[in-house]
């Protein structure tokens, strides 16, 4: 059986520090990493949970409903609106905390190096969620339209302030991708549908936005992309049929992209360890590195292989990860995770 080629931590690791995700994960799989991310700890555990928080402060943006929605770590999850009579152009957004927590996170990083906990030449990873994400996920109406280049602009400028503050040789920048794949999809969650919100097909929108995000990644510094269907409660808001959809969005943004990707991550499902699932990559355009999410808790090293053979009859280069972040795993399950990733892929 193939044995596949390294691993890929895909963002959040359910630590309560930057140090001890970093310290762990260097020890367990440090020859198997090519980089190592944080693990979105803090305010950050819950993906974009936070962000309601940040942005409801602006001048402008409003929050839907009298009453707190209570959420994990003190969050408060109410949607947002721009307020009336305000022109979405007019506002400006405070810092996101993307940067901040990156430039905090990268100094624990380069402080383990200097003592030997982190190998030479293992890059920084920063996970950075897209846009439409955000947009998506807490505003609605006429008023995605009119936050979205407001939105844009202030992860673009997240974005500058990380390469600005981080060495390039030491940073790869992740995009996480995963309300795309349900409007692409047209799946609902909780009941909403998952829509575009522009003219025009909604699968060539979602490209062009992908591709002047991965565009926006200096050539120096690694750009990867997360192809992922969400994470509620260790479970995707839909369940992909198979890994066609995947590879057609993959292809797309690969093809327009000015600059080339320097890894890519495709989920797969827990119960897919047949060939059907994986037939579509034999028409992906070849990456410089492919991670493939096959990577489970709940059945190990035993079910990560089954879904090895399966996809090395397709696609013989490959490493391995798990289909999404870990940050929202069991406590207590993080270093097993952890070890089945080391236990079936090999060293870089």
């Amino acid at each position: 059986m193939t044995q596949p080629q390294g691993a890929l931590l895909v963002g959040s690791v359910n630590y309560d520090d930057a140090e001890t995700t970093m310290r762990t994960a260097s020890a367990l799989l440090g020859d198997r990493l090519k980089r190592i991310p944080d693990g979105e700890v803090g305010k950050r555990f819950h993906w974009i949970m936070f962000q309601p928080d940040v942005l409801g402060e602006a001048d402008g943006i409003e929050r839907v409903g009298d009453e707190p929605i209570p959420f994990k770590a003190g969050l408060d999850a109410r949607p947002l609106r721009i307020a009336d009579g305000v022109d979405a152009a007019s506002i400006s957004l405070p810092p996101l905390g993307y940067a901040d927590a990156a430039i905090e996170s990268y100094a624990v990083f380069t402080r383990l190096r200097a003592a030997g906990e982190i190998a030479d030449g293992i890059r920084f990873q920063v996970s950075l969620p897209t846009p439409v994400a955000i947009v998506a996920s807490f505003f609605s109406g006429d008023d995605r339209e009119a936050i979205e280049p407001v939105y844009t602009a202030a992860m673009r400028a997240e974005l500058a302030r990380i390469v600005e503050a981080i060495p390039h040789d030491d940073l790869a920048v992740q995009w996480d991708v995963a309300n795309e794949m349900g409007i692409i999809e047209r799946a609902s969650v909780f009941g909403n549908p998952m829509q575009a919100w522009w003219a025009g097909d909604p699968f060539d929108g979602l490209v062009a936005r992908l591709v002047e995000l991965v565009d926006a990644v200096p050539d120096d510094v690694e750009v990867g992309v997360h192809l992922c269907y969400g994470d509620i409660a260790e479970h995707h808001f839909l369940e992909p049929s198979s890994s066609a959809v995947l590879v057609r969005f993959a292809n797309a943004v690969i093809s327009g992209a000015s600059r080339r990707l320097s890894w890519l991550h495709l989920p797969v499902p827990i119960e897919r360890d047949d060939a059907a699932y994986f037939e579509a990559l034999a028409g992906l355009t070849p990456v410089a590195e492919l991670y493939l999410g096959l990577v489970h808790r709940e059945d190990g090293a035993e079910g990560a292989q089954r879904r090895i053979a399966a996809a090395s009859a397709v696609v013989p280069v490959f490493g391995v990860a798990t289909e999404c972040g870990i940050g929202r795993a069991p406590e207590g399950t993080t270093e097993g995770i952890f070890r089945t990733h080391a236990e079936v892929a090999a060293a870089w």
